[in-house]
């Protein structure tokens, strides 16, 4: 399912676009204010993100310009500022639309979905030689199926989206069992344990006291 970060303060409107989204089987996690957005985008893979200039703590232009060192998620921004300075220096941030407010909800959802549409991404990830069907949830060598548990492929999947880039045990966890708090390490541990077993060519490094990170071999 498709998982968009929606970052406005003004709570009606954060409201009307979260339950327009949802209604459109999105996935939605909203916030109001810009720290919090930063730690959402930490902690979660998002497939778009919905974001807002004025907002307490940390400007929407400032976030855009934190996730862009990182991320080429795409970025609706949709702001009441309609200068033509704040659309390019987003536009030269690589945002992908800027929607200025008031604007009619059926509308953005379009724009949403055409968004979404021109940056589709593959939903099969290989490395190396190991097939990952985002759809169907499932992994294959040499057109053979390996079995994995739910944890496992869900853990292996989080992995593999960000290949090449360390994940933090704490991502993880909250990607996989949907909490940030207390998980005993050892559960996190076996887990990962059993994934090197069952895919012995899969270069999964652990980065001591930090998290995991799948190799690429170029």
């Amino acid at each position: 399912m498709v998982k968009i970060l929606v970052v406005e303060d003004d709570e009606m409107i954060n409201q009307v676009v979260t339950e327009f989204l949802m209604e459109k089987n999105y996935e939605v996690v909203s916030v109001k204010d810009g720290e919090e957005a930063l730690e959402e985008f930490e902690l979660q893979h998002f497939d778009l993100l919905l974001l807002d200039i004025m907002l307490p703590s940390i400007s929407g232009i400032e976030i855009l310009k934190k996730v862009r060192e990182t991320s080429n998620v795409p970025v609706i921004m949709l702001t009441a500022i309609d200068d033509e300075y704040t659309q390019l220096v987003s536009f030269n941030h690589l945002i992908n639309d800027y929607i200025v407010k008031p604007f009619s909800p059926v509308i953005l959802m379009k724009r949403v979905e055409n968004v979404l549409r021109v940056n589709r991404p593959s939903n099969q990830i290989e490395i190396d030689g190991y097939l990952i069907d985002l759809d169907d949830c499932v992994v294959t060598y040499e057109e053979k199926e390996i079995s994995l548990t739910k944890k496992e492929y869900e853990i292996l999947a989080v992995l593999a989206k960000r290949a090449g880039n360390l994940v933090t045990r704490e991502q993880l966890v909250y990607q996989v069992w949907g909490y940030d708090d207390y998980l005993d390490s050892r559960i996190l541990d076996n887990h990962m344990k059993n994934l090197r077993k069952k895919l012995p060519l899969l270069s999964i490094q652990t980065i001591k006291g930090m998290g995991y990170k799948i190799e690429v071999l170029k």
